[in-house]
């Protein structure tokens, strides 16, 4: 915002010429230069066209009030600085006055002392609002510049975090990526709000953080796991949830990641969480992941297809995934708009 400058121009709206021109001389006293109207329309007429840091206006005019006018003014300049000028001390008045945002309230006939203080102090307020409303846009813009480096810090991080993860089970190298990806153009599809879906695609890419305590031999392994081995497998999304939940994202991160492997009716794992006790953006999770890990290659399998992958989500769709995120994959291959940036 543009502080108005200390030797702006006044503005005396009266339908009294001589109170005009006493106000005028007043005003001159202080090096200020100043303009007169005698109705709110011409007054309306020469705020189209000038600037003014204050308004000196008669309560009673003829046609539109005073009071209306200033409403409307304010209404439109919220730091425009005005005094109220009348002949009559009503109490009512002057409240309604104030409860407008009008800087001060004199009554004729006025002393010059009074009008130049009731100046004076007007146009200190109006300059310190203005200096306060200034400050506060580039705090404001301050801040947001810092959050914006701060999230791109953390991306970098994230990004580091999710290679360190893939780099010990490299039969999945880019999943991650890939289920990132996906559950991005998922949410985008079912028209999540960008913070949200800036929130999803973080989660997707680091949601299987968890694996980084389990041996990469069994990360690795191509054959079938024993059932101790799938009970640690299982254990990955708990685990990334505590790595994540020490730190503070602008979204549910760790929550998400902990509930990726849920299912709607209660069989997933690690909580048996059902239906709305998981996230939204959880639920996006795993339809990607499922989908995501059925068209890849595994150690211990080929690739299915992304064919496979869309009849199992089909097939279970209300059951083990959300309906209507399970529709937004659907339309979304449909549609031929979606490839993963990374080859499989």
């Amino acid at each position: 915002m543009q502080i108005r400058e200390e030797k702006g121009k006044i503005l005396i709206l009266d339908d009294e010429a001589p109170v005009c021109r006493t106000l005028s001389r007043i005003v001159n006293k202080i090096g200020r230069e100043c303009v007169t109207a005698n109705s709110a329309e011409e007054a309306k007429e020469l705020l189209k066209e000038e600037s003014f840091d204050l308004i000196l206006s008669d309560i009673r005019l003829p046609g539109e009030s005073g009071l209306d006018f200033i409403r409307n003014t304010v209404a439109q300049d919220p730091d425009l600085a005005v005094i109220m000028i009348t002949g009559v001390d009503d109490p009512e008045v002057v409240e309604e006055a104030l409860e407008l945002g009008v800087y001060g309230y004199i009554v004729k006939p006025f002393k010059v002392s009074e009008v130049l203080i009731n100046i004076s102090s007007a146009l200190r307020r109006g300059q310190l609002e203005a200096e306060k409303k200034a400050y506060q846009n580039t705090l404001e813009q301050t801040v947001a510049e810092r959050t914006q480096k701060l999230r791109e810090a953390l991306t970098g991080i994230i990004q580091v975090v999710a290679r360190t993860v893939e780099a010990r089970d490299p039969y999945t190298a880019g999943h991650q990526q890939r289920v990132a990806e996906l559950a991005a153009a998922i949410a985008r599809m079912m028209g999540l709000s960008e913070e949200s879906i800036e929130g999803v695609t973080m989660a997707g890419t680091i949601h299987d953080l968890g694996k980084i305590a389990i041996p990469s031999e069994i990360l690795s392994k191509p054959t079938r796991l024993s059932e101790i081995e799938f009970e640690l497998i299982k254990s990955h999304p708990q685990v990334g949830y505590d790595i994540l939940s020490g730190i503070e994202f602008p979204w549910q991160v760790a929550r998400m990641v902990l509930q990726h492997h849920e299912k709607l009716n209660g069989s997933g794992y690690p909580n048996g969480c059902s239906g709305e006790e998981i996230l939204l953006e959880s639920r996006i999770l795993t339809v990607a992941d499922v989908v995501e890990a059925m068209a890849s290659h595994r150690p211990y399998r080929a690739a299915l297809g992304i064919e496979t992958a869309l009849e199992e989500i089909t097939k279970n769709k209300g059951l083990l995934y959300d309906s209507q995120i399970v529709e937004a994959c659907l339309e979304l291959f449909a549609q031929g708009g979606f490839q993963w940036a990374a080859s499989d």
